[in-house]
């Protein structure tokens, strides 16, 4: 979570922090994802990273069940903002049983005596985690964490096949009341995000020096002001939950929702470029005051996460003020993977081979070493899954001509293997079902051959504009192919 640690201690509530994460299993087994690199250095990072990723992967016998650890280090504990974050990168290193245990008690602790909030952050023994919970009238919450939690419902669902993410029950449940209750309930429609009060549904009496009454509904996850009415990550949240419910429910076969709720979502994204962008500056706005006054802070990384922003220009200077300002490590651990995506190769193997340096302060978060392998699979790989289709997308965003290789990559119920270099991309399906593979390249004007034979390649801009293309190839269990481009 990104928190005003100091403070907090003065509260008395984290007293000291122990290196790496000491919540660790020392019964689990490494998992068996490899990556091997002439980049000798992102190789380095890699395997440092996983070692550190697996060392916060919990006790399966603890009263919450299989878990990792997600949260600030000592806590034995998980929160939805570093889950949301950490969940792809847990599932490729072998912790299938932990994200279904997670999101499952996430979900299912939805309730109208919270507000239609879930609880924050859970601890090992399967309870809210004291830091953070008092009881259902006072605990600290994150407004965007409803909404993050849909997204990344429906990714998970995109990477593993696993239809349970979006179609079981209780899943189902917390996305209803998310995209109607506690929309409603915390007064979040597009006309009330610069209207609505800034302490809403909090403790009567309210005792504002009580961050459990005044942090009772955090309209973002900038947390340095006190007096937000909005956070533009949260507008950001909405938007990218609310389309994310619309994606299921076209699988649901509830077109009109689809529609519905994919209108609903696009006022959010259009109030983003209508009111937040600041033409002095060249930046987005990233919070709105009590005193009717827009202010700057964290935020940004936010619009790339969520996908929120279709403007190229916007984009660029907003990754531009990402890449020339510090932030933390929680900010910076998103990075790799949204740099890589957007076409900034060089600065996300930069960002790599920082987070991965084991001189770099907090090093130990858990958030930081999950972030690289996000990084290098989905980010510097290029991977991309889309289990409505059997569809594996991967892309080359090596800044150089090294030769990069993942193998025994879960994804889709499978396990592949994709290699990269200057040119080419060979893929292998070691699974049990035809798997189609879309081989996409950066550049325009080229053709591409699969297995020594000419394949028609298809056009297609990045979503900054930079033009890629791609063929598609139903690759069988067991199969290999190699595509390159001429």
């Amino acid at each position: 979570m990104i928190k005003d640690v100091s403070k907090r201690i003065r509260n008395g509530m984290i007293l000291f922090f122990v290196p790496l994460c000491w919540s660790a299993y020392a019964g689990a087994q490494p998992a068996s994802l490899a990556f091997r690199s002439s980049d000798t250095a992102l190789q380095n990072a890699f395997y440092r990273a996983k070692k550190m990723a697996l060392r916060c992967r919990g006790n399966p016998s603890d009263p919450v069940g299989p878990w990792y650890e997600a949260a600030l280090p000592a806590r034995n504990a998980f929160c939805i903002r570093d889950v949301s974050h950490q969940c792809i990168p847990a599932e490729v290193l072998g912790m299938h049983a932990e994200n279904k245990n997670i999101f499952s008690r996430f979900v299912s602790h939805i309730s109208e005596s919270k507000d239609w909030c879930t609880y924050w952050e859970m601890n090992r023994n399967g309870a809210p985690a004291p830091e953070d919970y008092r009881n259902d009238r006072e605990f600290w919450y994150n407004l965007n964490a409803n909404f993050e939690l849909i997204h990344a419902c429906w990714r998970m669902y995109l990477w593993t096949g696993d239809t349970r993410y979006i179609n079981d029950p209780v899943f189902k449940t917390f996305f209803d009341l998310t995209a109607t209750r506690y929309l409603e309930r915390w007064k979040l429609q597009v006309d009330s995000l610069l209207t609505r009060p800034v302490y809403l549904n909090a403790p009567v009496p309210f005792n504002a020096a009580d961050y459990f009454h005044r942090c009772r509904g955090i309209p973002s996850y900038y947390e340095a002001i006190h007096d937000v009415k909005m956070g533009i990550d949260l507008v950001a949240a909405i938007y990218r939950g609310l389309t994310s419910y619309a994606a299921m429910q076209v699988i649901w076969k509830q077109d009109q929702k689809a529609a519905f709720y994919r209108q609903k979502a696009a006022a959010y994204r259009e109030q983003l470029d209508a009111v937040w962008w600041n033409d002095t500056t060249n930046r987005y706005h990233t919070y709105y005051a009590a005193g009717g006054t827009f202010g700057s802070g964290e935020g940004e990384t936010y619009l790339l996460w969520y996908n929120a922003l279709t403007d190229s220009s916007r984009i660029r200077h907003t990754i531009r003020h990402l890449l020339n300002s510090k932030w933390n490590v929680e900010n910076r651990s998103y990075l790799p993977y949204q740099l890589a995506r957007y076409g900034y190769g060089k600065q996300a193997r930069e960002n790599i081979l920082f987070l991965a340096n084991p001189t770099t302060e907090r090093h130990d978060y858990p958030e930081v070493s999950f972030g690289v392998i996000e990084g290098l699979v989905q980010g510097v790989m290029g991977i991309a899954a889309d289990a409505r289709e059997n569809r594996i997308t991967t892309l080359y965003n090596h800044p150089s001509v090294d030769t990069c290789e993942l193998s025994n990559l879960a994804v889709l119920s499978s396990r592949i293997g994709v290699r990269h270099w200057n040119g080419g991309t060979t893929f292998v399906n070691n699974g049990h079902s035809v798997i189609y593979w879309r081989a996409s390249f950066r550049g325009t004007g080229r053709s591409i051959r699969v297995n020594g034979k000419s394949k028609k390649a298809v056009q297609q801009p990045t979503p900054e504009g930079l033009p890629v293309f791609y063929t598609d190839i139903a690759v069988a269990p067991g199969g290999k192919v190699t595509a390159v481009i001429f």
